[in-house]
């Protein structure tokens, strides 16, 4: 099973053109298995079937990682980590903050962040309109919210020069047509992720 996943994982990086280490493949693996793991208890995603998880979790999060250039970023919703986690992977020298406001969830990414050694990662329990935060250069979120949501919600913690990369499935036609509240959109993105025929898009927002 574990050569499978480990397979599937260095065709899913070759297909996405991403140029990861070995270390940084086994700590996705390992955060997979940490995954699996906690689900049983936590109840963290309904996928349950490893290989399901590593398409539909692990390699749509990697579908993102070409479109990031930033040295801090904040994963709103984060839930277990997505895409937070293999973002934070993928870029070592980057401050990901990961907020959610369900304790069991936040419990799970601290425990993800001790048994990988995350040093990059700050995990916060609470709910993105009420916390405080340093102000990061993006803001990402995945299944969270409308796009509208997300801006009235989540853009204080933008700075000046911030912008909003979020993960859609469908093309949000109606969603793009409320964008508003000091944002404009630069541009919609098809993602394709390696094994998955769903609909994948990417949506980058900058300050206006």
């Amino acid at each position: 099973m574990g050569f499978d996943l480990k397979a599937q994982l260095d065709a899913g990086c070759a297909e996405l053109q991403l140029q990861l280490s070995d270390e940084q493949k086994t700590l996705l693996l390992d955060y997979l298995a940490l995954l699996q793991k906690w689900n049983k208890v936590y109840n963290l995603t309904s996928v349950r079937d490893p290989q399901s998880m590593l398409t539909r979790h692990i390699l749509d999060s990697l579908s993102l990682i070409p479109y990031l250039n930033c040295k801090s970023l904040l994963d709103v919703g984060s839930g277990a980590g997505l895409p937070g986690i293999p973002i934070a992977i993928c870029f070592p020298q980057m401050a990901v903050t990961l907020l959610d406001s369900n304790i069991k969830k936040t419990r799970f990414l601290q425990q993800v962040k001790a048994e990988l050694k995350l040093n990059n990662v700050t995990v916060v329990h609470g709910r993105v309109e009420q916390i405080s935060l340093p102000k990061v250069e993006v803001v990402t979120a995945r299944a969270f919210a409308t796009i509208a949501e997300i801006i009235d919600l989540a853009a204080r913690h933008c700075d000046d020069a911030g912008s909003l990369i979020l993960m859609k499935g469908v093309y949000p036609e109606q969603e793009l047509a409320a964008v508003q509240n000091g944002f404009k959109l630069q541009d919609v993105v098809a993602l394709r992720v390696p094994g998955d025929q769903a609909e994948r898009h990417l949506v980058r927002l900058i300050k206006d």
